[in-house]
């Protein structure tokens, strides 16, 4: 194991303190806002922000990465993304916290695009998926411990902020440090979205209304908490929770959709969620919740890679990487109105509204996965995709899974109807 960590230390090291300081902002700015008395719209608008940002860099990441070099991006990002999380506590008005949010999510993006490329190259073709799964156990161990992080101080002070900035320019050191070789500049996939719809319609639904569901949980999931009861510790407890629910569930899952028709399993896990988010809007604040939203959590960030390999199961191979592309595009054009939507629903009918609006949202996707099984019969492409347990980063990440070939044995052909 040591040989297949040792040359992407560096790396790892880096993507763990960005993530500790990311998680770390992302939850403390919904709880300052509440402090401050921002509407519950408004905190989802300002959340919406973030993603609207993630989904800019996109396409600008590689252009920047081309004129500069991976390191330098990776510095002028962090820079970037350190800056603005200060001054989110040196402004304190909601419409500059929503052009911060949208810089911070480009130059998040960025960030993660320039690990995960330089991550594509150092990993061996036979280890990819064994680099892949650490790479995202980092990212969710990360993100779970950065929840615990907000019991060092009061959210109302400025010392999180600081410390979150800290950890965001501290992931520099390693990646600056490294002697690591930096890769060659990734190409821009095509995609055609709408014959990718015609393909695997399922597939779309579910990266689309599971963004939804997600963005929503990222975005709001704290002021749900705040709103309920919990003070600072709890709503550490309650994010950390659901993270380390999708953390373990997603592997029983993952492997049960292998060896099952995957429709029927992604049917299942999302009637589920629907159950558990419908229990959570009439639970009390307690252990009793912190427990739905662990199995909630398991259960909810499965959606997503089932939803990946399900494409997977219907393309062949040279259209993996553009397909999957597409998909983590729609992901996060349901991510970035997630957090917006919901954020309207509670402002209207409270904290429950949030898990009503999960109930709602992945209910939708329920019915419809139901339709396709009911009344269509998918056609399967061979080999059968994988289930990979995975966050939605950004789309370079793509080529560690170990159904995709690698991007440079790739045309640019669009997806064709070949199946």
């Amino acid at each position: 194991m040591w040989s297949l960590i040792a040359p992407i230390s560096s790396l790892l090291g880096g993507v763990a303190l960005l993530l500790l300081g990311n998680g770390l902002l992302n939850t403390l700015l919904t709880l300052r806002g509440v402090a401050e008395g921002y509407s519950a719209g408004m905190l989802g608008l300002i959340m919406s922000g973030y993603f609207v940002g993630f989904l800019l860099g996109t396409w600008l990441a590689i252009p920047l990465v081309r004129r500069v070099g991976h390191i330098r991006a990776f510095a002028f990002c962090a820079a970037l993304a350190a800056i603005t999380s200060l001054l989110h506590v040196l402004i304190i008005d909601p419409w500059a916290w929503l052009g911060l949010r949208v810089l911070y999510g480009l130059a998040l993006v960025s960030l993660y695009m320039v690990i995960e490329s330089w991550l594509n190259a150092r990993a061996p073709s036979d280890k990819r998926a064994q680099v892949f799964a650490l790479y995202m156990a980092v990212n969710l161990g990360a993100l779970a411990a950065a929840q615990q992080l907000l019991n060092l101080a009061d959210p109302s002070d400025f010392v999180l902020f600081v410390f979150a900035a800290m950890l965001i320019s501290a992931a520099l050191m390693p990646i600056a440090l490294t002697r690591q070789p930096q890769p060659s500049v990734p190409e821009t996939l095509h995609t055609n979205l709408r014959q990718l719809v015609g393909i695997a319609p399922l597939a779309i639904a579910a990266a689309g209304l599971s963004g939804l569901a997600l963005g929503a949980f990222w975005g709001m999931a704290p002021v749900y908490a705040s709103l309920s009861g919990f003070d600072a510790t709890g709503v550490g407890l309650l994010m950390s929770s659901a993270i380390l629910g999708g953390a373990l569930l997603q592997w029983p899952i993952g492997i049960y959709s292998d060896k099952h028709d995957r429709r029927l399993v992604l049917f299942w896990v999302v009637a589920l969620a629907v159950a558990v988010a419908l229990l959570m809007s009439v639970l009390p604040s307690g252990r009793l919740l912190l427990a739905a939203i662990f199995v909630w959590g398991g259960l909810a960030f499965a959606i997503y890679p089932i939803a990946v390999a399900q494409l997977i199961d219907q393309l062949h191979s040279d259209e993996i990487l553009a397909g999957s592309s597409s998909l983590l595009m729609v992901n996060g054009i349901g991510s970035a109105c997630g957090p917006l939507l919901a954020g309207l629903l509670m402002q209207q009918l409270g904290a429950q509204a949030l898990p009503l609006y999960f109930a709602a949202t992945l209910g939708l996707l329920a019915a419809y996965t139901l339709y396709r099984l009911r009344h269509v019969s998918d056609l399967v492409s061979e080999p059968h995709g994988h289930f990979m347990p995975m966050l939605r980063t950004s789309h370079t990440v793509l080529e560690l899974m170990p159904d995709a070939p690698p991007a440079d044995d790739i045309g640019e052909e669009p997806i064709t109807e070949s199946t």
